[in-house]
């Protein structure tokens, strides 16, 4: 599975951003598709998931702000990122889990919130 994101950018504090990640290659096994980020000096963090059937889980920093929505038919996981604060700035990843437990990492895409 190939994963290509995008939609990066930098943005006033209270902003919106739109990222999407599209995925090819052996993409019927695709089970979960979703969002981690990552600052310099930290740890890869969870943001959020969505699975095929549309069940959706976020970070509780994020609840509320961001909302993940899938085309499961197209492949394709969006992230709609509002209010968006300072602390949100980071490199951001889209990831798949596949049914064989395989996981995929798209290349990363930079966010920054400026304040």
């Amino acid at each position: 599975v190939q994963l290509q994101a995008s939609g990066g950018g930098l943005v006033q504090a209270g902003g919106s951003l739109r990222l999407f990640c599209a995925a090819s290659g052996s993409t019927s096994r695709i089970n979960i598709m979703g969002w981690y980020r990552q600052t310099p000096g930290k740890q890869r963090e969870f943001v959020a998931i969505v699975n095929r059937s549309g069940t959706s889980s976020y970070a509780d920093s994020v609840k509320g702000r961001f909302t993940i929505s899938r085309d499961v038919a197209n492949n394709t996981v969006a992230l709609q990122m509002d209010s968006l604060k300072p602390e949100d700035t980071a490199l951001y990843y889209c990831r798949v889990l596949t049914s064989l437990g395989n996981i995929y990492w798209g290349q990363g895409t930079l966010v920054t919130v400026s304040s």
